[in-house]
C-alpha cells in the first residue's frame, strides 16, 4: 500500500471553533500529522462569513500548496458542510492531484454553493436562488467531486452519497470522538437530562417545552451550547449558553443523559448528518436518548443510546415515547451503568487516533487504485 509518509497532505476545512465541522477538523488534523511526511493547512470561516475575495484567496493558497509539493506526492482533503463555500470552491477544478472530501451533510457536500457573506445576509435572495436551483447544485457538485473519494460519517450517509453520486468512491469512517476527561459516573450525577449543541433548525431545541411538560418535576433539564442563551426561559429548565473547557466538563457531569430529539433540518431535502452532539456525549461516557431520525437510527444500546423510533405520520414529529424513555432511563441505575460502559468503549473505538488511522488506510487504497489506473 502507498506510504503516506512520502506525501504532503493539503488539508482544507473550517478553523477551530467555526461550527462543529471546525471542531471536528481541528481534532482530526492533529491526529493525521503523524501519518504524513508533511501537512499544510488552509483553514476557512463558517458558512456565510466568506466573500468572493476570500474564496479566490483560498483557491490561490491551495493551488500554491499543491504546486510546492513533490510531483506525484501530494494529497488534498477537504471538509464539506452545507454552506461552506470556501472548502468546496478551493478544490474545484484541481487536476492531476488526488482529492478527497468528508461530507458532513450528505448526500450533498454543499447545499448552498453561492452562500457568500453578501448572499447570506439576504434571506430571500439566499433561498430564492438556491431552492429552485437544487438540480443545478447537484450537477455542479457532481462535476467537481466526480470520481473523487468521499468520506461519510455514518453508514446511511455513505449510502445516500453513493445513490446520489454513483461515480464517486464512498467510504465510511465513524464520527470522531474527541478526548475528554473521565468524569463522575452517569448514575451518580444529578437527576437531569441535557440538551447540547449549536441552536438551529432540526436540532430539537424547539421540543424542550413539550418535554418539560411531560417529565416529572424531579428531573431537571439543563441546556448548553452556542446560541442557547437566546432560548425562552421556563421553570425547570436551566440555560447555560456556550460552554467550553472546564465549563463543558461541568455541564456533562451535571446530567445523567443527553437528549437528541432530531427531526428534519431544512426544507430542501432529507439529509443524513452524523451527530456531533452524540460524539460529545460519548466522549463524556454519557448515555444518549435520541430519535431514530436519519443517522441516529444507527445507534442502539450497544453504542450507549436509547433510540426512540420516529412515527410514520408526515410531517414527522417528536415520538410520543420520547419523554417516557428519558424518565425510564434516569430512574434505572443498572441500565445507566450498562449504557455508560458501552459509551466508554465506543469512545475508545472512535478516538482521534483510530479515526485518523481509518482515513489513512482509505487514502492508501485510493492512491494504490490511482497508481494502477495510471500504470494500466
Amino acid at each position: 500500500m502507498a506510504d503516506l509518509k512520502d506525501y504532503r497532505l493539503v488539508f482544507v476545512g473550517p478553523a477551530d471553533g467555526e461550527t462543529a465541522v471546525g471542531d471536528y477538523a481541528e481534532n482530526l488534523i492533529r491526529a493525521l500529522r503523524p501519518h504524513f511526511g508533511e501537512v499544510v493547512e488552509r483553514r476557512t470561516l463558517a458558512p456565510g462569513k466568506e466573500s468572493l475575495a476570500d474564496i479566490r484567496e483560498h483557491r490561490r493558497a491551495v493551488k500554491s500548496a499543491v504546486a510546492q509539493g513533490r510531483p506525484g506526492r501530494v494529497l488534498v482533503h477537504t471538509e464539506l458542510a452545507a454552506g461552506g463555500v470556501g472548502p468546496f470552491w478551493s478544490t474545484a477544478g484541481l487536476r492531476d492531484v488526488p482529492v478527497s472530501a468528508t461530507v458532513h451533510d450528505p448526500p450533498q457536500g454543499i447545499w448552498w454553493p453561492a452562500r457568500t457573506r453578501f448572499v447570506a445576509q439576504h434571506k430571500y435572495l439566499m433561498h430564492g436562488m438556491h431552492y429552485p436551483l437544487r438540480p443545478l447544485s447537484r450537477v455542479i457538485e457532481g462535476a467537481v467531486n466526480g470520481r473523487r473519494t468521499i468520506f461519510a460519517l455514518s453508514q446511511i450517509g455513505r449510502l445516500s452519497i453513493e445513490m446520489t453520486y454513483p461515480k464517486t468512491n464512498t467510504a465510511y469512517v465513524p464520527y470522531l470522538v474527541a478526548e475528554r476527561p473521565t468524569i463522575k459516573p452517569a448514575h451518580e450525577r444529578p437527576k437531569a437530562v441535557g440538551f447540547f449543541g449549536l441552536v438551529y433548525r432540526g436540532k430539537g431545541f424547539e421540543q424542550i417545552a413539550r418535554i418539560r411538560r411531560e417529565l416529572p418535576d424531579d428531573i431537571v433539564i439543563r441546556v448548553a451550547g452556542r446560541g442557547t442563551e437566546s432560548l425562552p426561559r421556563q421553570d425547570g429548565v436551566e440555560i447555560l449558553g456556550a460552554v467550553e473547557g472546564p465549563d463543558e466538563d461541568a455541564f456533562f457531569e451535571s446530567v445523567r443523559a443527553i437528549a437528541i430529539p432530531y427531526g428534519k433540518r431544512h426544507f430542501y431535502a432529507e439529509t443524513y448528518p452524523a451527530s456531533s452532539v452524540a460524539a460529545h456525549a460519548l466522549a463524556y461516557q454519557t448515555p444518549i436518548v435520541c430519535t431514530g431520525y436519519g443517522s441516529l437510527a444507527e445507534f442502539n444500546e450497544d453504542t450507549g443510546a436509547v433510540v426512540v423510533p420516529m412515527g410514520t405520520t408526515f410531517p414527522q414529529t417528536l415520538p410520543a415515547g420520547f419523554s417516557p424513555a428519558i424518565q425510564s432511563l434516569l430512574n434505572d441505575d443498572g441500565r445507566m451503568r450498562t449504557l455508560a460502559a458501552n459509551a466508554d468503549r465506543v469512545r475508545g473505538e472512535r478516538s482521534a487516533e483510530q479515526t485518523a488511522a481509518a482515513y489513512a488506510r482509505e487514502w492508501s487504497r485510493m492512491l494504490d487504485r490511482r497508481r494502477k489506473r495510471r500504470d494500466g
